[in-house]
């Protein structure tokens, strides 16, 4: 994140603040509250998101051998209420919020990545696909209960999407005889894709979101080239 200085950071155990968007857990609810201008077209984005989950997970997970890159799904299966007042939208729905870290640039060790969040009547489903650059391929297949129980499954087999605009190749995991369509491409840009799928896991329908990452285009100089028009730099 370079669009802010050090001074704009604020935090301390139950809040976050950069600028004038803020965290902070209020009862048993995360409360989002963001006051922005848009890139690269300025446009206010303004109003607060309400997200509760049924319960939190603390365990993370390797995404590769070495364990330097980890993955934690703090909120599997949750709910949230968005209201904006700039635009003007309001909705609600099924909920889901993690957090990625490591101890080193993600395209040093990666090549490519793509993930899935999908949602049963009583469960979440996670996906992790990921290629490193130095090792054999490596998944994950995860099934989260409501009530924070987590079991691994299976995985179904890797069945392949339509490319996206940007032509970043687009696989998911899914029930076979069933298949795995893309509903609506929600971003695509150089490196990166975010989509919404009908699929099927363990025999029932599962409406999912998925995203690919190629790390080799985001390392490509013409993509770094790119970045500052959509991410201002800021000296901190």
């Amino acid at each position: 994140m370079t669009e802010r200085g050090a001074a704009a950071l604020g935090r301390d155990q139950h809040s976050l603040s950069l600028g004038r968007s803020a965290l902070e857990w209020r009862g048993d609810a995360l409360t989002i509250d963001i006051d922005e201008i848009c890139a690269p077209l300025p446009r206010r984005l303004r109003g607060s998101i309400r997200l509760a989950p049924t319960a939190l997970g603390e365990h993370s997970y390797a995404l590769d051998a070495a364990g330097r890159h980890r993955w934690t799904p703090f909120a599997p299966c949750a709910r949230v209420e968005v209201r904006l007042v700039e635009p003007e939208v309001r909705w609600s729905g099924v909920a889901y919020m993690d957090s990625n870290f490591g101890e080193e640039p993600l395209e040093d060790a990666f090549r490519d990545w793509t993930w899935s969040r999908a949602s049963l009547p009583e469960s979440t489903v996670v996906l992790y696909d990921v290629t490193p650059r130095d090792a054999a391929p490596h998944s994950l297949a995860l099934n989260f209960g409501e009530n924070g129980g987590v079991a691994p499954i299976e995985p179904p087999p890797l069945l392949t999407l339509p490319t996206t605009g940007w032509r970043i190749a687009r696989r998911t995991r899914a029930d076979p005889e069933h298949g795995a369509r893309v509903v609506k491409t929600l971003e695509d840009a150089p490196f990166y894709s975010r989509s919404q799928l009908a699929t099927h896991l363990l025999g029932r329908a599962a409406p999912a979101v998925h995203e690919s990452l190629d790390l080799n285009r985001f390392n490509s100089r013409w993509v770094q080239c790119l970045l500052p028009f959509r991410m201002p730099r800021r000296v901190f």
